[in-house]
């Protein structure tokens, strides 16, 4: 069985704006990937960003710079 490990998730309230993280984040070179939305969050289009919690600075620093509106982010156990 895998160990669970903290995860910096970013939730997203539309599908857009979950696209255009991953759009951004692929050009800005910045780890993470695009997930189904975890069952313990509930929230917007059913997508979220993960991340390793160490770059959660620098993710949301891009979000704001390319104007990425979010839902939420939290450090979660998965």
């Amino acid at each position: 069985m895998r160990k669970k490990k903290n995860a910096l998730i970013i939730s997203f309230s539309t599908t857009t704006a979950a696209m255009h993280m991953e759009k951004c984040a692929a050009l800005h070179r910045l780890p993470g990937r695009l997930i189904p939305l975890p069952r313990e969050i509930s929230a917007g289009c059913g997508l979220a960003w993960k991340a390793e919690p160490e770059a959660r600075k620098m993710l949301l620093q891009m979000m704001q710079d390319e104007k990425i509106e979010y839902e939420a982010e939290q450090i979660v156990l998965c």
